[in-house]
């Protein structure tokens, strides 16, 4: 039978903050476990949590970004329950007043623009982090706590479950992704926890009443949603279509053999025992402060690829690559300012910069947008090669150089020279008798093939026509020529 998926998700998100939610610990990654740890984060009697404004900015700025609706009041709760990470036995959220309601995010997909409803953004702290000895968690002997993260400022976005497969989650996440980068709320990166996404789904007849939904965990990247939720679906509807009952519960997702794993019963939200939380007071948020933000938002990502492909015409695909990331639009709208060719540009940003990037480490915030379009405009005049023109350009990017001092320190510029070509073109003749006949002969083809030796002789300094003109005049005072 034909099931209807329905999905919504859970994403949770480090906010970039230097200090964690409610106290001055570090929140950065990969220091010694447990040394980054307070009274107040491990929940010591007698502390006391203060709210970190840049937390709260960073969940409004976020709200904003998704459409959502801030709200004038907001409230943290306790959430109560009992797990080896969670030092207090409960976690400060955020549960009947979200610090924002309502909004979306637009998703391309091939029929068109889907919009994703976003039902609520809400602050809660971060839980500590159980380290699994022997395998996972469902494998390991032991485990063992580090508290380092418990406190980390989180936002959780909860869509509605409008979602219908695993290709729309993952597209709602990588747009997701991208958003937040350009708000600079979070670095979102899956590896080290600061993104991490539960998924809710459920199958239903089309017209019937939604069925009983299993929350997915564990998915460690966004193609792993999209592999958990299209096998999720797909056993679904295997018990569905034998008659049988889908049970509501919390499973685990087995990336390596690619499967879902029953974990535990699913809670619902009165087995958590939400209460407000007495140490910390309702949430006021100026309606004057929130326009301020909305005001600073920087142009976001569907704003930024519509401009590009309407003021430098390009295509809708070289957009996607151009805007993947803040520092790589502003890269290529920097080098803008300075050539003509917009699709020219595109390519080199799309290929040889990026390549120089992913090889050199060099990050693209680092490298100088005027040197790619000084290399493009030596290349232009003539004045090098294409291969001269890559090798310039990355020691252009990666060590800062002007382009045109690269080239007359390392003596890359193009030779045209009869002088310097000519002992070049007669040791290649030499070299390459069997060409040099089948040219005699009138097979034009071995012209190209000797032009080709020259270039490579000069590692593409040599001027295409210079050469092809010297070669020929070369050739044809030797005797044997077929006329």
């Amino acid at each position: 039978m034909d099931y209807e998926a329905v999905i919504g998700l859970e994403v949770h998100l480090e906010l970039k903050t230097r200090s964690k939610i409610f106290c001055g610990c570090s929140t950065a990654f990969g220091m010694e476990p447990n040394s980054s740890c307070c009274p107040v984060c491990l929940g010591l009697p007698g502390s006391l949590p203060v709210l970190n404004r840049s937390a709260l900015e960073m969940a409004v700025k976020a709200a904003l970004a998704l459409n959502c609706r801030v709200e004038g009041r907001s409230r943290f709760d306790r959430k109560n329950y009992f797990y080896p990470d969670l030092p207090k036995a409960y976690q400060i959220s955020q549960y009947e007043l979200p610090v924002a309601r309502g909004g979306y995010l637009e998703i391309d997909l091939p029929g068109g623009i889907k919009r994703v409803n976003i039902e609520r953004v809400h602050m809660e702290e971060e839980a500590g982090k159980l380290l699994h000895a022997g395998g996972s968690i469902m494998e390991s002997d032991y485990s063992l706590v580090d508290y380092n993260r418990a406190g980390i400022p989180l936002l959780e976005i909860v869509t509605a479950p409008n979602i219908s497969s695993g290709k729309e989650a993952r597209l709602f996440l990588e747009e997701l992704r991208l958003l937040l980068f350009y708000c600079d709320v979070s670095d979102c990166r899956m590896e080290e926890g600061s993104l991490r996404c539960d998924a809710n789904i459920s199958l239903n007849l089309p017209g019937a009443a939604m069925g009983n939904k299993v929350e997915v965990k564990n998915m460690n990247s966004f193609r792993a949603v999209e592999y958990a939720l299209d096998y999720e679906a797909q056993r679904q509807a295997e018990i569905l279509s034998r008659a049988g009952e889908i049970v509501q519960e919390t499973r685990h997702w087995d990336e390596e053999n690619r499967v879902t794993v029953s974990l535990r019963g699913k809670e619902e939200a009165s087995d958590y025992r939400y209460f407000p939380e007495p140490d910390l007071p309702p949430l006021l948020i100026e309606e004057s402060w929130v326009q301020e933000l909305k005001e600073a938002l920087p142009e976001l990502p569907a704003h930024k690829r519509l401009r590009f492909e309407e003021q430098y015409r390009l295509d809708p695909k070289d957009v996607a690559v151009l805007t993947s990331s803040p520092e790589l639009a502003c890269f290529y709208e920097e080098a803008a300012r300075h050539v003509e060719d917009y699709t020219g540009l595109a390519n080199w940003v799309k290929g040889d910069v990026l390549r120089i990037h992913n090889d050199s480490g060099k990050a693209i915030g680092e490298m100088t947008p005027l040197a790619l379009a000084e290399t493009i405009s030596l290349l232009e005049r003539g004045e090098i090669s294409r291969p001269v023109a890559r090798e310039v350009l990355e020691e252009a990017l990666v060590r800062g150089k002007n382009p045109a001092q690269v080239v007359q320190d390392r003596g890359l510029g193009r030779i045209a020279d009869p002088g310097t070509l000519g002992p070049l073109i007669e040791k290649v003749l030499q070299e390459n008798p069997k060409a040099v006949e089948s040219y005699l002969q009138g097979r034009e083809k071995a012209l190209g093939f000797l032009v080709g030796k020259v270039m490579a002789a000069t590692r593409g300094r040599s001027d295409p026509a210079a050469v092809n003109t010297i070669l020929r005049d070369k050739l044809q005072n030797l005797p044997g020529k077929v006329e």
